[in-house]
């Protein structure tokens, strides 16, 4: 039984998510919609862990591959749905649903061939020089789109709206939970041993056959994949995008939770993104000292606590019994 404890924790949480969302109705818009930005920042912190966590890279480019997702996804909401719900029986639950999982999964493998064609030449760099390729990146993104024509796909600087409010509970916590796993199984998985050797000491594991390109390459792909997933959600949840709400800040923010949930805790960081998320909405009437509170805490959380919330959580991290 304990062999799959993982996979019955998945669908617990998975039906959950879907009772909740039946019941939304019943919940307050204001909670519900903090509850929502919880979910996807935990998918956009998971995601960015196992690149900086466990991987021990550092990018500061993930809100570029959150935005791909999002205007793909978006675009294919708007531009393919009209003609795919017809074929689906018109615009019923199941042929909703069915668009809706169409485009959440075009915006995620956009952001993973992003990731992939940014990842192969530039992660053969590491530490600082990494970091500055992949926040060169979300530059190039923000200004691609912001220097688009406002009459074409992506909308130009005003971005994209109209967007259809399909984004649920049961979607958003249902996509973090298969996150969660993934990620878990991925680097408590004999092949996933090579992500923490990489990230220890990148010389001794290449000398020992490691392919170091190879991992890092999957562990960014993956993890772009899930921010584009995440990017469709909050496409779909605030039914306005903008370039402007991709840029460096909202990477910062990404980073500020794996960091302070502790680099390579699954737990830790999920506990940092209800956190901060919840945090960030208090701070909402002082937006003009959102940035310099969480910096304080940045700085007070290296000092007293540099590992993190969380640095462990045997649970998670353990290796699966035969």
């Amino acid at each position: 039984m304990k062999r799959y404890t993982t996979q019955i924790v998945l669908l617990v949480v998975v039906l959950l998510s879907l009772g909740i969302s039946v019941l939304s109705g019943k919940f307050d818009a204001y909670y519900m919609d903090i509850a929502l930005n919880v979910g996807i920042n935990i998918i956009l912190a998971v995601s960015l862990n196992l690149v900086n966590g466990h991987t021990g890279q550092f990018s500061l480019g993930h809100a570029a591959f959150m935005a791909v997702g999002a205007y793909g996804a978006s675009i294919f909401t708007l531009e393919m749905s009209a003609r795919l719900m017809p074929m689906l029986g018109g615009p019923g639950v199941f042929a909703t649903g069915f668009a809706f999982l169409l485009a959440l999964l075009v915006g995620g493998l956009c952001a993973a061939v992003c990731g992939w064609l940014v990842g192969m030449p530039s992660l053969r760099l590491r530490g600082d020089y990494l970091a500055i390729v992949t926040l060169g990146f979300n530059e190039i993104v923000r200004v691609i789109l912001q220097n688009t024509s406002g009459d074409g796909v992506f909308g130009g600087p005003l971005g994209l709206k109209g967007i259809p409010p399909l984004t649920t509970f049961f979607w958003v916590f249902a996509i973090a939970a298969i996150c969660v796993y993934v990620v878990g199984s991925m680097v408590s998985s004999t092949y996933g041993r090579g992500f923490p050797a990489v990230r220890d000491d990148e010389i001794a594991a290449g000398s020992m056959g490691i392919n170091t390109v190879r991992y890092k390459v999957t562990a960014f792909v993956v993890g772009s994949f899930f921010a584009g997933l995440s990017g469709g959600l909050y496409a779909h949840l605030r039914t306005t995008i903008s370039p402007e709400g991709f840029n460096f800040l909202k990477s910062f923010d990404v980073v500020v939770i794996v960091i302070l949930g502790g680099m390579g805790s699954t737990a830790g960081v999920i506990i940092a993104a209800i956190v901060l998320t919840v945090l960030n909405e208090f701070l909402r009437d002082f937006e003009q000292y959102r940035m310099l509170v969480f910096s304080i805490l940045l700085i007070v959380m290296m000092i007293v606590r540099p590992q993190g919330l969380l640095p462990s959580f045997p649970i998670l991290n353990r290796k699966k019994s035969a």
